[in-house]
């Protein structure tokens, strides 16, 4: 071999070695990028496992005190699953409604709660509750709570009392006149009757003089009683569009007698009330009467209806000349009254009704067009009551 050649190769070999040598640093440099990138990536691990943490035991804190707080809440909370079964209770809600609540389903829990009213309002085993639901929409099931509120009730009741005893305490006087006026004159035409000269139709129009003041006598003390006594509706199931038919019909002739127009407006459909036929009957009739009372012949009565959802609002308008402002701030006080022989108990008993059936009524009038009398109250359909049943 010559010189030249192993020249050549020790200048081959040289360029191999430096090309390594620079790959080689290259790998060194790559490595140790690759080592600090790793401790960074390394660094921001333990951080976010650090924030995991803190979130995991905020959360823990959180289910701990969510925990604890339904634990002490005085209302029950029941949570149905998708399927429709109890999946957790807290003490309230086992206490109302029995310790092996979770695992059965909900319907026939929700079967042995008692309908009661005003409507939302259920008994059972000597208490009175309210429910109230909301939908979970991330599981498809639902969360009901369930609030005691018989001691409530109770005070409620003890006041609406209380106000009607101290109302016909402080009225009593005015009741005492409002009694002796129609007695007096009962007993001078009663007095009239025993004279053995008296002509036969005079003695016939004395005798039924007599019974009207009577009549007046028995009308007043029932309001009486009907209203120290409070309205006790029940829970029959009322077609609303039956309840106004049969108002209408009842009202019809006695307008046509004085020349006024009945006219009615709007549908009931399907809707229905549950409560009492009877007083609610009474409460519209009162309207009905006192609107005609008030118009002139020729004028118009209105008997409206309109269903808004889970309400109704049943109007009753007259064409008669309106209420004043002053008055229309004490109509439905118990034993206020602007006629010559009113007791002032149909508005109050009328609200009352309204009241036990979860609703209420409101009055406007302007004067020289008339007054409006609306009732509000809660309704559902067949389906509703199905549904509770």
């Amino acid at each position: 071999m010559t010189d030249s050649s192993q020249l050549e190769k020790a200048q081959d070999l040289q360029r191999a070695f430096d090309v390594f040598n620079q790959v080689s640093h290259e790998l060194t440099q790559a490595y140790a990028g690759l080592q600090a990138r790793v401790q960074s990536l390394t660094d921001e691990l333990a951080v976010a496992n650090g924030e995991l943490r803190r979130q995991y035991e905020e959360k823990e804190a959180l289910s701990e005190r969510l925990g604890l707080l339904l634990d002490a809440l005085p209302a029950g909370v029941v949570v149905v699953d998708a399927a429709g079964a109890v999946s957790e209770a807290n003490p309230a809600a086992r206490a109302m409604l029995g310790e092996d609540l979770c695992g059965r389903a909900w319907q026939g829990v929700a079967g042995a709660l008692q309908p009661v009213a005003p409507p939302d309002e259920f008994a059972i085993g000597g208490r009175r509750v309210s429910l109230a639901e909301s939908a979970l929409a991330s599981a498809g099931g639902r969360i009901i709570l369930i609030h005691d509120i018989s001691a409530a009730h109770e005070m409620k009741a003890n006041l609406e009392r209380s106000q009607r005893l101290a109302a016909m305490g402080e009225m009593a006087a005015s009741l005492a006149h409002q009694l002796r006026t129609p007695l007096a004159t009962a007993l001078l035409y009663s007095a009239n009757l025993a004279k053995p000269d008296l002509a036969d139709d005079a003695r016939a129009r004395f005798a039924e003089k007599a019974s009207e003041q009577l009549r007046r006598l028995e009308r007043l003390i029932q309001d009486v009683l009907l209203f120290a006594r409070g309205e006790q509706i029940g829970r029959e199931v009322i077609p609303l569009g039956e309840l106004l038919a049969e108002a209408a019909q009842t009202m019809e002739p006695q307008c046509a007698l004085r020349g006024v127009t009945l006219r009615r407006d709007g549908e009931a459909g399907a809707a229905i009330i549950v409560g009492g036929r009877k007083p609610l009957a009474g409460a519209l009739l009162n309207l009905l009467e006192n609107a005609l009372q008030v118009c002139e012949p020729g004028g118009t009565v209105g008997l409206g209806v309109e269903v808004l959802g889970k309400r109704v609002r049943i109007r009753v308008r007259d064409t008669g000349p309106g209420i004043p402002p002053e008055q229309q701030e004490r109509i439905f006080e118990p034993f206020f009254t602007t006629k010559a022989h009113g007791t002032g108990l149909g508005l109050a008993i009328a609200q009352g009704v309204a009241r036990a059936h979860g609703g209420g009524i409101a009055v406007s009038s302007r004067a020289g067009d008339g007054a409006e009398f609306v009732i509000d109250l809660p309704v559902g359909t067949v389906a509703d009551i199905q549904e509770q049943g």
